[in-house]
């Protein structure tokens, strides 16, 4: 079935790539309607009440047991996450996930994998954006705090030039000075324009001052929807307080 501007379900998730970065409609997951966006900003925001699987589903870390992902017009929804990843699909998952062994330089070389050769490098934007990453190349990914981990974790995900870039969560268990740190990443590449990112974020305020759009969601439903100076602040509050 082809999109529509005006479509309030649609029987699967959507992604369109276009110029300006990408678009999504719906998806299904575990036959609970997700997710509806469009819009061709580069940044949205899903602030929800309960867990849900949204951003895992997307990058192919959860099944899809109803409906289809489509992304840059081709279904992508039985790619495995590598597949996805080669496609631009990059995901800075919760619990960060880095390799402890590995060192900071190590880690982020992991994002080479679907580069071509002439490409693996790491881009001088990483360490511009987050300073400690440089300073740590040779430490272990394990002896870096949670914080720093987050921090290599999106390093990591910019190693492999996405067009979408999923952040579950970057926020949980981060001290404030390194929060404001990703804020202002994430600020900088929305502002930069040219990669899509959904935030999927329970911290209220650091989702609102990012996000072009919001979605709250409770159990893998959407309650509550809107663009960012459309916000009822007291509503959302309320919903993400049940």
């Amino acid at each position: 079935m082809a999109p529509t501007r005006n479509s309030p379900m649609m029987d699967g998730i959507n992604a369109h790539k276009f110029q300006k970065p990408t678009v999504f409609e719906t998806h299904t997951v575990e036959d609970n309607l997700l997710l509806s966006l469009r819009d061709d900003r580069s940044v949205f925001a899903t602030l929800f009440a309960k867990t849900d699987h949204a951003a895992r589903a997307i990058v192919g870390r959860h099944p899809v047991s109803g409906g289809e992902i489509v992304w840059d017009r081709d279904p992508i929804h039985r790619l495995r996450a590598d597949k996805r990843a080669s496609l631009g699909l990059a995901s800075v998952p919760q619990g960060r996930e880095i390799f402890p062994l590995l060192t900071v330089r190590e880690n982020l070389e992991t994002g080479f994998a679907r580069l071509p050769k002439d490409e693996r490098t790491i881009p001088a934007e990483v360490f511009d954006l987050f300073p400690v990453l440089q300073e740590m190349l040779g430490r272990r990914g394990g002896d870096l705090s949670g914080g720093q981990q987050q921090q290599l974790a999106i390093g990591r995900a910019l190693v492999t030039r996405p067009s979408l870039l999923v952040l579950d969560e970057p926020t949980e268990g981060i001290q404030p000075s390194i929060i404001k740190d990703i804020g202002r990443a994430i600020d900088y590449l929305r502002r930069r324009g040219d990669i899509a990112i959904l935030l999927v974020e329970q911290y209220f305020e650091f989702a609102r001052d990012l996000a072009d759009r919001f979605y709250v969601m409770d159990r893998g439903e959407i309650v509550m929807q809107g663009k960012r100076n459309e916000m009822v602040e007291a509503d959302v509050r309320r919903s993400l307080s049940v």
